[in-house]
């Protein structure tokens, strides 16, 4: 398991924050396509936090996206880098995640977030923010649709309906089990909302959420017990 320290620069107001979040949102690459679904690697990545003892940790699982077979995972552990604050949840994550990813011994390929990217309030969540500073595809699957609105999509596994901010798609509530409720898909970095819902679907054959992030949410909760015990 990786140790992760705080960068020096890290943000430590909400002012700071969102002139980061401002900055880094000019450099969100959406004309992309992203790699085809069932191809290459495709990495799940989680986090778990302890805030009594100040300590989160994160799990990035490489999964082979044909056979949805793990091929790598690694864990980090850190100190939580930013109070909770809705819309910057970001700060708490981003620096042990990536020290997750650093750690594995393989490049991963299309990275699934448990969060938003462009489906949030100022248009750079977990997913976007990731991708921007790793230069990785990214792609957000939340479990709700945050402060957005959509109409319930149909009942058969792959039906979907526009996530909207006002007349503004920033997502897709996407059936990935019939007659489930819906996983909210939004697009992170260097790649299409298209593509982002191809691959949830591919990675989505016997549960309503991605096997990629199922099995990073396992290991970075089992990871922090080991931490905190």
């Amino acid at each position: 398991m990786t140790i992760v320290r705080i960068p020096a620069d890290w943000p430590v107001t909400e002012e700071q924050a969102r002139a980061v979040q401002d900055e880094l949102r000019e450099r969100v690459v959406l004309g992309e396509p992203g790699p085809p679904p069932g191809t290459g690697r495709v990495t799940g990545v989680d986090v778990a936090y302890d805030d009594e003892r100040d300590v989160v940790v994160a799990a990035a699982v490489v999964l082979d996206a044909a056979t949805r077979e793990v091929v790598a995972e690694a864990t980090a552990v850190g100190r939580v880098s930013f109070p909770y604050v809705p819309g910057l949840l970001a700060f708490r994550e981003v620096p042990t995640v990536i020290a997750a990813l650093d750690a594995l011994p393989c490049p991963p390929g299309l990275v699934v977030c448990d969060g938003y990217g462009l489906a949030h309030p100022r248009r750079f969540g977990l997913a976007s923010h990731l991708g921007v500073l790793t230069g990785l595809p990214t792609i957000g699957v939340a479990k709700n649709p945050f402060t957005f609105s959509y109409e319930e999509p149909g009942v058969r596994r792959g039906s979907a309906s526009p996530l909207l901010a006002d007349t503004e798609e920033v997502g897709r509530a996407l059936r990935t089990r019939d007659g489930v409720k819906p996983v909210f898909v939004s697009v992170g970095h260097r790649v299409d909302l298209d593509n982002a819902c191809a691959h949830t679907l591919a990675l989505t054959p016997e549960y309503r959420l991605p096997e990629s992030t199922r099995r990073a949410d396992s290991l970075c909760r089992r990871a922090l017990r080991e931490a905190t015990s």
